[in-house]
């Protein structure tokens, strides 16, 4: 009797092909045809797929196995049948992240200027300009010209003293919340700090203030109300076991009406040291910010030291910045505690650039001219309605964010979408963050420096097939 395959009968007479698209034999193994077998024989080999330019240039870039999983992924598309062998490598290379980091850069639209959530101040070029050089090895703690170790950052101090100069000393840590922990822990440990029950703030994500200080072996001796505190309640305790009297400014929250709180002068009359947590990082009065306190005036009016974060109105890296009295920032940057939150070369780096560069984009965020912003709304929105977008201009209010200026609001423009864009953006190629506001979605200008419209408005295209419902094009941005 001739002896045949499945698949020769198949072929001969197609009686035995199954719905599900397999061959069926009488010991009930399924074999598959010879068309699938013939596509998965034509999807090109790992090895093969690697030496494709734009894939090997990747693993230079994001390392071997990050292609590797990529070519996988793309492999296992083709034998789904959902691409073809011949465009496995395209596949391959449209799977790939633009960078070995899993965090993606996005447009911030949202009208925040310094939002939390996307990591608040960007950046100037200056200084990632800086971070780029420093990557590398540098004389970070060592003096070029001896050979002998140099005090480590001080080109970068320099810059902050040059900026304040009415500080004596100043130190860098990496964060606010360091910067005051710190201080407490090295001044004030099995001591008292006298603080306004108006000022123990919640500083974010559940962390509360009176819980850091206390975490540092200090006692708080809490003076006044949560709506009035005047000198007088702060004179009242001081005594020997006093280390210093704390004035933190209520950054992310304002009390209105029925109010009083001491002024710096005030409680640096009272003969104890005053340590001031001024929050945001003003180095100095801001036209646009009047009611933000500022390093400079806090220590002209007595304070012995301010603490600070360089990623807020600075406009700089994360870090905490204490600027004030010379003996006490020297004591402080020598305490055991100052090892463990100090800042690494990148962050010098940034911070600096940040100090002596040109203005970052949060300054030019804060004086942005609203005719500007309106002309840049009109564009993008007349573009995007030429391709059938119901894209307008409209006028709106930003806010600083960030912990700065509370209850400030700053006249801006937005290009306002459709609701559905605000998802399709934020998960689209190019991440837009926007926010809604009455049933629209509002693109805020006024923290998108201009150079990033052509990139706001390609989004927003690519942003359209997906909000109309039909399927979006794969591939990369």
């Amino acid at each position: 009797m001739e002896q045949r395959t499945a698949s020769t009968a198949d072929r001969r007479t197609g009686a035995d092909r199954t719905r599900s698209g397999r061959t069926g034999r009488p010991d009930g193994a399924v074999v598959p045809l010879p068309d699938a077998i013939d596509v998965r024989r034509r999807i090109p080999r790992t090895d093969h797929l690697l030496r494709d330019p734009r894939l090997a240039a990747a693993v230079d870039r994001l390392g071997a196995g990050a292609v590797k999983a990529a070519v996988r992924a793309a492999q296992e598309r083709a034998r789904a049948g959902t691409v073809s062998p011949e465009q496995v490598a395209e596949t391959a290379f449209a799977l790939l992240r633009d960078s070995a980091s899993g965090l993606c850069p996005v447009i911030n639209a949202t009208g925040v200027l310094l939002h939390t959530n996307l990591g608040r101040a960007p950046l100037s070029a200056a200084a990632r300009q800086a971070v780029q050089e420093a990557a590398g090895p540098t004389d970070v703690e060592l003096d070029l010209a001896t050979g002998a170790r140099a005090r480590r950052g001080r080109s970068a101090l320099a810059a902050l003293r040059a900026r304040v100069p009415r500080a004596g000393a100043v130190h860098v840590v990496n964060n606010g919340a360091a910067a005051l922990l710190l201080a407490a822990t090295a001044l004030a440990a099995g001591k008292e700090i006298v603080v306004s029950r108006g000022e123990l703030v919640e500083i974010g994500d559940g962390f509360r203030l009176p819980d850091l200080l206390v975490s540092t072996g200090a006692r708080l001796r809490e003076v006044g109300t949560t709506n009035r505190t005047t000198a007088a309640d702060h004179a009242a305790v001081l005594g020997p076991d006093t280390a210093f009297v704390l004035k933190v400014h209520p950054s992310n929250f304002r009390v209105t009406g029925f109010t009083r709180s001491a002024g710096t002068a005030e409680l640096a009359a009272l003969g104890v040291p005053v340590v001031v947590d001024i929050g945001s990082g003003l180095l100095a009065p801001h036209p646009a910010l009047p009611e933000e306190p500022d390093a400079d005036t806090e220590l002209r009016a007595g304070a012995s030291l301010v603490t600070a974060s360089g990623d807020k109105l600075l406009g700089g890296p994360q870090c905490g910045l204490l600027l004030g009295d010379r003996d006490l920032v020297h004591a402080l940057a020598r305490h055991p505690l100052a090892r463990a939150l100090r800042v690494d070369k990148l962050t010098l780096a940034a911070l600096e650039a940040t100090l002596t560069g040109p203005p970052t984009p949060t300054a030019r965020a804060l004086t942005a001219d609203l005719a500007e912003l309106r002309a840049r709304a009109d564009r993008i929105a007349a573009s995007l309605v030429a391709d059938g977008v119901d894209a307008r201009a409209v006028a709106c209010a930003a806010t600083v964010g960030g912990g700065g200026a509370p209850g400030v609001t700053l006249p801006s423009v937005a290009v306002s979408l459709p609701e559905p864009y605000a998802v399709a953006l934020r998960t689209g190629p190019v991440p837009v963050v926007g926010r809604l506001e009455s049933g629209r979605c509002l693109l805020d200008l006024r923290a998108v420096p201009d150079q990033d419209d052509e990139r706001l408005t390609g989004a927003v295209r690519a942003a359209r097939p997906a909000v109309a419902g039909q399927p979006a094009v794969e591939g990369r941005a």
